[in-house]
């Protein structure tokens, strides 16, 4: 069964998605998403040591703990851990999900994510760019605007070949309709290409293509069956 609740709302920001995986658990008592900006503060996480655990979650930790680590700050993303191995390590926010999804304004959304060095030249532009268009108080369309207009101008990246990223963490939260989603996975960039390549939307084929966004670029996801900590996803 295609998990299409979940994948908009990991598949973070991108044209398209493509993603291997179960379906998602939908909590029914949960919260009307927010329909605008809460006061930035609400984004932020006051303990700067807990949010560099976080961001090391979401990769194992023989990757994780060489890797540079960045937090959010009022004024932005900093480094707050200088890496040794070419990974960077950061926990994006709500405005990095697809701009249709109904978290994409809720403060409570953390997506640990762990990027190779390649995937971190394209991802953390965009992040930062996506960021400083959030702490302007743009509206969600004006923030799409600027983005596709970033892209249009080659202001920002295509991903390289081999960008990748590990989003494994236990504790990532795309807010309360889904909460970890039950699925630990890793991410695949491509530049917007021709999909079939892959057999995606073909009949009882598990990849699955969407597109919601103004990006020009294809991510690949796969689910991955254990977590960060090396424990099995569905364990009880």
């Amino acid at each position: 069964m295609k998990r299409y609740r979940f994948m908009k709302l990991v598949f973070l920001m991108l044209g398209f998605s493509c993603i291997v995986g179960p379906k998602g658990i939908v909590g029914q008592d949960a919260k009307a998403a927010p329909s605008a900006m809460a006061p930035f503060e609400q984004y932020l996480i006051s303990d700067r040591n807990a949010e560099i655990t976080l961001a090391r979650s979401a990769a194992p930790e023989s990757i994780s703990r060489d890797a540079e680590i960045y937090v959010l700050t009022p004024g932005g993303f900093e480094v707050a851990v200088k890496g040794k191995n070419g990974f960077v390590c950061v926990v994006d926010r709500s405005w990095m999900l697809p701009f249709d999804d109904p978290e994409f304004w809720d403060p409570a959304v953390r997506l640990p994510t762990c990027l190779n060095a390649p995937a971190a030249r394209f991802h953390l532009p965009l992040t930062f760019k996506t960021t400083a268009l959030v702490l302007a108080r743009l509206s969600k369309t004006q923030i799409s605007d600027g983005i596709k207009i970033a892209f249009d101008k080659n202001q920002l990246p295509l991903p390289e070949s081999g960008s990748m990223c590990y989003m494994m963490s236990k504790q990532q939260n795309f807010g309360p309709k889904v909460g970890n989603g039950n699925d630990s996975h890793l991410m695949f960039w491509f530049p917007q290409k021709d999909h079939m390549s892959w057999g995606a939307e073909l009949p009882d084929a598990p990849v699955d293509v969407h597109q919601y966004s103004p990006q020009p670029i294809t991510e690949f996801v796969i689910s991955v069956s254990k977590w960060s900590d090396g424990t099995p996803v569905n364990a009880h």
